[in-house]
């Protein structure tokens, strides 16, 4: 099946999830008919704030900027499911049913291209870009433009650190003040019969350490981004993507990654680093920090943090990009309040309370030279160093399905091979886009 058809078929699902929840969605419809100001509809995802006003989350910047709209407008918040592929999949059913009541919207980076490509998303406006990307880290200005447009506006960035116990690292004869490589951090965790906190499980935090490693050697998943299905160039099946697998493979068999490897999401990999028996490593984002003395943690003072580790030694490594960028809905009837609100919501004074009260880093560089940040985040340099070095996934308009097929193809971890993996994800993909194979 060409580029052609998989477009109809895309259209089809979209026009099915829209009829399956018509019914629901026709209530949802502007809630500003009446007179009054125009109330605007924010879908944002979980971030820890809830619906508390008072948290630091998305729930506050919703009240702070419908203050300073001086009556113009109010926003209201609907929070989105936990997991990505679920928050995808009702934005994707509002947006299809041409709901008016849904305004703006947290998105995944990985959304943008896709909801841009169906036309569900209203372009930036030109007199705001500027205000938008000025100062904003290079891959979260990547995330959010298709084909040339900006079509939505970075809120926060996110990033890999690699964390690690300070006495393993020393024992291990590691020189943490030095880039270290995969394989010298899986031989030190070895050697001290420690654990390696990753993520392989079959979601999307997998792929996320899959696409890191292949950037890591040069090499790019997708080398066409924006190119339709059938003329998608592939760079999995390369040096760069068996280096990857092999890094994977190292993991999974010298046993550093624990007895379920295959089961280790973001929650599971920091439970393993939290344990003081087996702590050693740990890939994992930010939220770590805050998150240690949570756990009860009783090694805080021997946690140390570095950049993301490199896939082939003496070539700089590609630390995970994700985080949040704001869109708003095509068929808003409130775009240009919407748009104001977003210019409210992404100042870095709220993109700073914001990193304070979740955790989450700032897409806006300036954030990390003010002294409040720098005395919560003491690591807040390398977060910024990593942002700037860090690789977006694949931009396509295909990004669920080329997700999907590495994920089937490289789980279970202990499974990879770098003369066969990376080929056969590759050969999947391109099957998938053609209609020749299901996920």
């Amino acid at each position: 099946m060409g580029s052609s058809n998989r477009r109809h078929r895309t259209v089809a699902v979209l026009a099915a999830l829209a009829a399956a929840s018509g019914l629901a969605l026709s209530a949802c419809g502007s809630s500003s008919a009446g007179s009054g100001p125009p109330v605007l509809t924010w879908y944002i995802n979980p971030d820890g704030g809830g619906s508390d006003p008072t948290k630091g989350g998305q729930a506050q910047l919703a009240k702070e900027c419908t203050d300073a709209s001086q009556g113009r407008y109010s926003i209201k918040i609907q929070l989105l499911p936990n997991s990505a592929s679920d928050q995808r999949q009702q934005l994707l059913r509002r947006l299809a049913a041409k709901d008016t009541g849904t305004d703006l919207m947290s998105m995944d980076p990985v959304f943008v291209a896709e909801f841009a490509q169906a036309g569900f998303l209203d372009p930036v406006p030109a007199a705001d870009a500027d205000t938008f990307t000025r100062n904003a880290v290079k891959p979260s200005v990547e995330a959010s433009t298709w084909k040339g447009k900006l079509i939505a506006a970075p809120m926060w960035a996110n990033t890999q650190l690699l964390w690690y116990r300070k006495s393993v690292a020393k024992a291990a004869g590691l020189d943490m003040n030095q880039p270290v490589t995969w394989s010298q951090v899986i031989e030190a965790a070895k050697s001290q019969n420690k654990t390696i906190g990753v993520q392989a499980k079959r979601y999307e935090g997998y792929m996320v350490w899959i696409n890191a490693l292949v950037a890591g050697a040069g090499g790019q998943i997708i080398e066409n981004p924006g190119a339709s299905g059938d003329q998608l160039r592939f760079g999995l099946d390369s040096p760069s993507g068996q280096a990857a697998a092999a890094v994977i493979q190292k993991v999974a068999q010298q046993g550093v990654a624990g007895p379920a490897m295959g089961s280790l999401d973001e929650t599971a990999a920091l439970d393993l680093f939290s344990s003081e028996a087996t702590s050693g490593f740990l890939v994992n984002w930010p939220y770590v920090w805050a998150a240690l003395p949570g756990n009860k943690v009783p090694f805080i003072d021997d946690v140390g943090w570095a950049r993301y580790p490199q896939t082939v030694q003496g070539q700089p490594s590609r630390p995970p990009f994700g985080g949040i960028e704001l869109g708003v809905n095509a068929v808003s009837p409130h775009k240009a309040e919407a748009w104001d609100a977003i210019k409210c919501i992404t100042t870095p004074a709220h993109q700073k309370l914001y990193m304070l009260g979740t955790g989450n880093p700032a897409a806006d560089k300036t954030v990390y030279d003010d002294p409040e940040i720098k005395k919560q985040f003491p690591m807040a340099e390398l977060i910024r160093e990593s942002l700037d070095a860090a690789a977006p996934r694949p931009l396509t308009q295909y990004y669920g399905d080329v997700s999907s097929a590495i994920q089937r193809v490289f789980s279970p971890p202990s499974s990879v091979d770098p003369n066969t993996t990376p080929r056969d994800a590759a050969n999947l993909i391109s099957a998938v886009l053609k209609g020749d194979a299901l996920l």
